[in-house]
């Protein structure tokens, strides 16, 4: 079985989570991680997983990742936007199975959104199954940045294990 990790990352909780699922899966899997700017090859995976940051209730926009390399000094993980990779695919290849995550502030959902809950509704109308519902990583802020809260980490790590349980025993 092979699973392709796409993230899309800013400040890094993002990339931080997307590595800690794909270490959760490679028990299971054999697991490539790739940033949004250089993922290819999609097509040839029996599980997409995808992640992103959670900005203005959804996924970013070009406006809201401009403003986020502004308060980095432009160190952003990511140049484009897990919307505009999910924009550019046609299909999923024959209903291929996904789970969908996301990193926002440690509020309640309704009051920040979710960035998976958008990635799986755009990625389910272009034919992709939903494996497991959207799961959210929780972020800080620390000053001007945001950082993992304590234990996410490991939540992600734990969370791709049981997705990479629950995946190769529907695939036996």
């Amino acid at each position: 079985m092979h699973v392709m990790v796409v993230f899309e990352s800013m400040f890094g909780n993002t990339e931080q989570v997307a590595r800690a699922v794909a270490e959760g899966l490679a028990a299971f899997a054999s697991v490539e991680v790739a940033n949004v700017d250089e993922a290819r090859g999609y097509e040839d995976a029996d599980l997409l997983v995808v992640g992103g940051p959670t900005h203005a209730h959804g996924m970013s926009r070009a406006g809201t990742r401009s403003e986020a390399a502004r308060e980095t000094d432009g160190a952003v993980r990511s140049h484009t936007g897990l919307r505009d990779w999910i924009g550019a695919l046609d299909h999923a290849p024959e209903r291929m199975p996904l789970a969908a995550f996301d990193t926002r502030l440690a509020k309640p959902r309704w009051l920040t959104g979710s960035a998976a809950v958008s990635a799986e509704r755009r990625l389910r109308a272009l034919g992709f199954v939903p494996a497991v519902p959207p799961e959210s990583f929780l972020v800080e802020t620390d000053g001007p940045r945001t950082v993992l809260r304590d234990g996410e980490r490991e939540r992600a790590r734990s969370w791709g294990a049981a997705l990479g349980r629950r995946f190769a025993t529907s695939v036996l």
